[in-house]
């Protein structure tokens, strides 16, 4: 092959492309190949981008569909989803995804309720408060409708600080605190606030019944953790509480956002107290 190559160019004569391909023992497609240009970029719609850049500057820590859902359900306006993915990306608003684990996880079943007040879970975090230093905060959630309930942020994290939570949660939603009905189970994990005799007895007394969670199992308490998470996103991380009174203040004003203006992506992007109005509308 290549002899015959030099046959050609000895007569002063272009060598064939099959010729060549043969020679280099490359596919005839390669070389035949061009690449194809690059798309133009369409320009974006400035007036929703606009609105995209407000939604992110009052919610920092909403993503592509958290943005889109803000648009179409409380703004009305119908509107792509990948054109709003279009518009963020190009302007790197997009938020950065987490990198997925390949971990073993324990088997365990969810903590998903199908009815409100089937199932409530709490947990307990830690928010920095300025001047009285990190203090606890625990929330107590509905499993079936994600709303907060009650909530409590004290200074130390005793069972004190929990019980006033669970008796929030249950005035919130009863009226009274010896309200709950039969067969109301409380999720969480094993810490040493939830498994003293005091607390307890406390929750033995208002008629509802404890769910501990496997050790080293934290998804089985999913839905408070993730709450606690998106908290501390759209809440905690992004605002600096100078001392305790102002992080209460400005906690019940994110929780009242989070039960009835933050879309939830779980409830078909219905509010948590939409959802429940929507279930119980009598109740409601």
């Amino acid at each position: 092959m290549i002899a015959i190559a030099n046959d050609f160019l000895a007569a002063g004569q272009s060598v064939p492309v099959a010729t060549l391909c043969r020679v280099l023992e490359l596919p005839r497609s390669t070389a035949y190949y061009k690449p194809k240009s690059e798309p133009l970029e369409r320009p974006c719609d400035p007036e929703l981008t606009g609105m995209i850049c407000a939604i992110i500057q009052e919610h920092p820590a909403f993503g592509v569909r958290r943005v889109w859902a803000w648009l179409r359900f409380q703004l009305d306006i119908i509107v792509n989803r990948k054109a709003v993915h279009r518009i963020m990306r190009l302007n790197g608003w997009t938020m950065r995804q987490r990198r997925t684990g390949r971990r073993p996880r324990v088997e365990a079943f969810p903590s998903i309720a199908a009815h409100p007040n089937q199932r409530w879970a709490t947990d307990i975090a830690m928010v920095n408060c300025g001047d009285d230093g990190w203090c606890a905060f625990v929330p107590v959630i509905d499993c079936c409708t994600r709303e907060v309930l009650g909530w409590a942020l004290e200074t130390t994290a005793r069972t004190k600080t929990a019980e006033r939570a669970l008796e929030e949660a249950l005035l919130a939603r009863f009226g009274w605190t010896h309200g709950a009905p039969r067969g109301l189970m409380l999720r969480h994990d094993n810490g040493l606030v939830f498994g003293s005799k005091t607390y307890r007895a406390f929750v033995k007394d208002y008629g509802i019944s404890q769910e501990y969670t496997a050790p080293y199992t934290p998804e089985q308490n999913g839905l408070c953790e993730r709450f606690i998470r998106s908290f501390k996103e759209e809440c905690a991380w992004i605002t600096s509480f100078a001392s305790l009174a102002e992080a209460r203040a400005k906690i019940s004003a994110y929780i009242h956002h989070y039960n009835h203006r933050r879309p939830h992506q779980a409830l078909k992007y219905l509010t948590p107290n939409q959802y429940h109005q929507k279930l119980c509308p009598i109740a409601a």
